[in-house]
């Protein structure tokens, strides 16, 4: 069985348990765990001979990110129900929903752990890094994905702690690293994917830049940013004068 058939029938067994509690964002929380299976399974189906050091790497850096980001968000959605994204595909397709969210959110979020996961393929799988270059990329990969880490759990924290505060309810959170971006956890996390691209380089994994590519695209244009904040300037008061000085993705300083 191939990486993607594993993936798959992940994300069927837990289509099978968010049936009877009615809640398809059970899949988010499963989100990072996945890639962390995905990269176990080709670490253990690899052939014989030990796995280099940049699929090392690939393994533990990828297991701390997926670790972290499934346990914030199942503290974070604990009790709150099916999030407004899928409660909403489910009003509107009615009893029929049960059936689609196979294909339209668990097989498909499946097909993309599978696609953007090949860096981890190609550097568990690939050959030991030779040569300075191939150490420059990994030095360079991990320095990625420090900053990236750093950005998406500090700035995760920080919206936490915004949201307990009773007396910032119903503000905009514009000061620590949201002073600088509006979404300085979805720029961490492209940052760690094209730091986990960089160390697969070094193994020959180059030609799976189209993952951090991909997941770079649905974090800024698809699930991420664009649908984020189409929501927020909507329902929260001061947003437009936010977004008017602060850049939504890459950090930099604010205008005006």
């Amino acid at each position: 069985m191939g990486g993607l058939g594993v993936v798959a029938l992940l994300f069927v067994a837990l289509w099978v348990a968010s049936l009877p509690l009615r809640d398809a964002s059970l899949v988010d929380r499963v989100w990072g765990l996945a890639f962390i299976v995905l990269a176990a399974w080709y670490a253990w189906a690899r052939p014989a001979g030990e796995i280099p050091i940049a699929g090392q790497l690939l393994l533990g850096l990828v297991t701390i990110w997926g670790l972290r980001l499934s346990i914030h968000l199942t503290r974070r959605n604990w009790g709150k129900g099916e999030d407004y994204r899928y409660a909403a595909m489910r009003t509107r397709h009615g009893t029929r929903f049960g059936l689609l969210s196979l294909g339209t959110v668990f097989l498909l979020q499946a097909g993309l752990v599978w696609v953007i996961g090949m860096p981890l393929y190609a550097g568990i799988r690939g050959a030991a890094p030779a040569g300075m270059a191939a150490w420059v990329l990994m030095v360079a990969g991990v320095a990625f994905w420090i900053v990236g880490f750093g950005f998406e759990t500090v700035g995760d924290w920080q919206l936490a702690r915004h949201r307990a505060d009773p007396a910032r309810r119903g503000r905009v959170l514009d000061t620590g690293l949201w002073h600088y971006t509006r979404h300085p956890n979805y720029f961490g996390d492209a940052m760690v994917w094209w730091g986990l691209w960089l160390i697969a380089a070094a193994a020959g994994g180059a030609w799976t830049v189209f993952a951090p590519a991909l997941m770079t695209l649905f974090l800024m244009r698809v699930s991420g940013v664009a649908l984020l904040e189409k929501q927020l300037l909507e329902t929260r008061p001061g947003y437009r004068d936010y977004v008017a000085r602060t850049n939504a993705f890459f950090p930099w300083f604010p205008r005006g």
